[in-house]
């Protein structure tokens, strides 16, 4: 069996040694680098291509947010999931809009972490439970006020298609691939999307998919 590449990036030595040793115990997974910093997280991502990265945001030298968003850009199949003690909602969709697909909570217990490496490397997203609670309570609050469906319907019906695959985490060219369009085809529905719904970036349009509900992946 093929297992998950993971690189850990955490400036806190101990903390790096306890995840590696859990992970080492997982017959699925191996940890095949570790970064003290945002800089040698990217340096070494490039270099290993692992297939998941464990990724604080509070580093020296890179903070995680920019390391994130350089490790999406260089390389979008490389799924990054944040480990932090950043429990805000403004760092959560920073993150997301930099390119990460899951954001968990230290405080976490190991089997939610062991659970979290597993979807993010599926392609799926994973939100800690407090937080998706969060989102789960705004979104009932929008769709009692009925604002969601008259924006929603001016969609057309592969722009809906497009906005669910953005709510997945996949990216352009994933979507592209899955829809059989071009990737300029993709980012011309993007574009349309966010226009009608007068949204002006991705961590706004996660935001919106996360309202509707369309974060599920259907496998």
């Amino acid at each position: 069996m093929e297992k998950i590449r993971v690189l850990l990036a955490d400036d806190h030595t101990l903390f790096r040694e306890g995840i590696r040793l859990l992970l080492g115990r997982q017959s699925d997974m191996e940890v095949v680098g570790e970064a003290a910093d945002g800089r040698e997280a990217v340096e070494l991502a490039h270099g290993l291509q692992p297939n998941v990265v464990l990724m604080d945001i509070g580093m020296p030298r890179m903070n995680g947010l920019e390391a994130t968003r350089v490790i999406h850009t260089q390389d979008p199949n490389v799924r990054i999931l944040v480990l932090t003690m950043l429990g805000t909602d403004d760092y959560f969709f920073r993150m997301l809009e930099a390119g990460a697909s899951g954001y968990l909570l230290k405080e976490a217990a190991s089997t939610d972490l062991l659970s979290a490496i597993r979807s993010v490397h599926k392609g799926e997203m994973f939100f800690y439970p407090s937080l998706a609670k969060r989102l789960a309570q705004e979104y009932l609050r929008w769709v009692s006020s009925g604002e969601e469906r008259s924006s929603y319907d001016s969609l057309t019906e592969r722009e809906k298609e497009v906005l669910r695959l953005i709510g997945q985490g996949h990216t352009n060219q994933e979507i592209a691939d899955i829809l059989c369009l071009s990737v300029n085809t993709v980012q011309t529905h993007r574009t349309h999307i966010m226009n009608k719904l007068n949204l002006h970036s991705r961590a706004e349009l996660m935001k919106y998919a996360v309202r509707l509900g369309l974060l599920a992946s259907d496998s």
